[in-house]
């Protein structure tokens, strides 16, 4: 399939709040609400047919900028500039361009621009991140294709040659890679335990909402056969060991696999050590240990990046989250041990795909893959947003993903019933009405994701996806 070019016309962006029915803290942040942004684009070809594309994500507060000194509504602004800037770039393209050109070509302005106002390079990453998929998404519906086959025929013109963002892959057969992907039809919900989540149910918080759903950890397990746990650290070894052995009292005899989250808590790698020497000799933590295949960033950013941590890593694999910024950023962290790197949907689907190449061209030739990719979580709601990114982690044969937007918020109480109704229809695998609102049905630990995989568009099935634009707010 010829890569396809178009000018991109149009870009809106509205915005839906959604509350949280439980606390989410991770690191030093509580999240108890935010909004999520909804992105509509429309592109022309060069027939003159015109083709509409949406995506949508949470602007979750104090993870791409930590600065304590920042509010939530700050932060909130700082994606807003990102995602105005990007629409700015991209809908002032001379040219027709294939979607990758539309990315590849403006990547380093919209960093540099970010960086001279002071934002993270996280926060330039998310405008582009949005709109790449909305694009994607208007360009396989015009095309009558869904994700999966848009990708293995490279529909989007992945072309790294020459476009000076990836050049350690200058060698690197990408089409051959893009074809050889299968998508896998179910998938591991990764649960999330944040730091405020009440372990077991005489923890339970007295605050916990009435609404059907579990609000403790033995709960959930329970309720969505749980197999795979992402435990989030504090970065105080004391507390994180206590709490660490009252979680594993909960999931010892459920947990196939463990995932641990320092959300750049400990200072330095000094530090890390000493928490890892505590968790690796504390008895009631051996069978949790033995089931852990990575620590997630447990360094600050402006740390871990500075220091070779090669002896820690060949005693656990680390990844990075936070730090993997740019697009260079995990060629930097593998030179310093680090082995792992996620894929995150608020960093660019993009950047995940040029990282599992990577992955694949460091692994070639190893009877044991050393380099590894793990999709990662930012409350992804069901909805647009969290098909998207499953359709995107099945296509690179992740065989489980972080979810915690089921936990954290009612499923799609937020949404009118007409567009839950909508949702429920098209993925009726994916759904389940339960407890007065859709929400996404995690059985026995997994995913089906089978709606997804022929689905037209970016997981989307059809233009606007369902979605009641005229129910939000903040048209911008």
């Amino acid at each position: 399939m010829d890569a396809t070019r178009f000018h991109v016309e149009e870009i809106r962006f509205a915005e839906r709040n959604v509350a949280l029915r439980l606390p989410f803290r991770f690191g030093a942040a509580t999240v108890t609400a935010c909004p999520q942004v909804y992105v509509k684009a429309r592109i022309r070809l060069a027939d003159g047919r015109t083709a509409e594309g949406c995506a949508a994500e949470m602007m979750i507060p104090k993870w791409f900028d930590k600065n304590p000194a920042l509010t939530n509504e700050q932060n909130f602004e700082q994606l807003r500039f990102a995602l105005r800037d990007a629409r700015e770039a991209y809908t002032a393209e001379p040219d027709a361009q294939t979607a990758w050109t539309h990315f590849a070509s403006n990547y380093a302005a919209l960093q540099s621009r970010a960086k001279a106002k002071g934002l993270q390079p996280l926060v330039a990453s998310y405008g582009p991140a949005l709109i790449d998929r909305a694009l994607l998404d208007a360009l396989c519906l015009h095309k009558g294709v869904g994700f999966a086959a848009a990708m293995s025929s490279n529909l989007s013109g992945i072309d790294i040659a020459g476009s000076g963002l990836a050049d350690d892959l200058a060698g690197f057969d990408m089409p051959a890679f893009l074809a050889k992907q299968s998508p896998r039809t179910r998938i591991a919900a990764r649960h999330t335990v944040g730091l405020a989540d009440a372990i077991d149910d005489g923890e339970a918080l007295p605050d916990a909402p009435a609404d059907g759903l579990p609000a403790t950890l033995a709960g959930a397990v329970r309720r969505y056969g749980l197999t795979h746990f992402k435990l989030k650290l504090c970065g105080n070894t004391a507390q994180d060991i206590d709490r660490l052995q009252r979680i594993a009292r909960v999931i010892d005899g459920h947990a196939q696999l463990v995932t641990l989250d320092g959300n750049e808590q400990y200072a330095d790698a000094g530090d890390f050590a000493v928490f890892l020497d505590r968790m690796l000799s504390t008895p009631v933590l051996w069978k949790l240990a033995q089931k852990t295949v990575f620590v997630e960033q447990p360094i600050r950013r402006d740390a871990a990046l500075q220091r070779d941590v090669s002896a820690l890593g060949k005693r656990i694999p680390l990844l990075i989250d936070e730090s993997d910024a740019t697009l260079d950023a995990f060629v930097q962290a593998r030179a310093l041990g680090y082995t792992g790197v996620s894929s995150k949907s608020c960093k660019g689907f993009y950047k995940s795909v040029i990282n599992a190449a990577r992955c694949a061209q460091w692994n070639a030739g190893s009877e044991t893959p050393r380099y590894f990719l793990s999709g990662e979580d930012l409350t992804m709601q069901a909805g647009i947003g969290v098909q998207q990114d499953l359709a995107l982690v099945a296509w690179l044969g992740l065989s489980h993903v972080e979810r915690n937007g089921h936990h954290y918020v009612n499923g799609l109480a937020a949404a009118p019933e007409a567009e839950q109704q909508a949702l429920l229809k098209a993925h009726p695998g994916l759904y389940e009405p339960s407890d007065g609102a859709v929400r996404l049905a995690i059985r026995e630990g997994q995913l089906d994701l089978s709606s997804l995989a022929d689905a037209p568009g970016f997981a989307t099935g059809k233009p606007g996806a369902g979605i009641s634009w005229d129910a939000m707010r903040s048209v911008y």
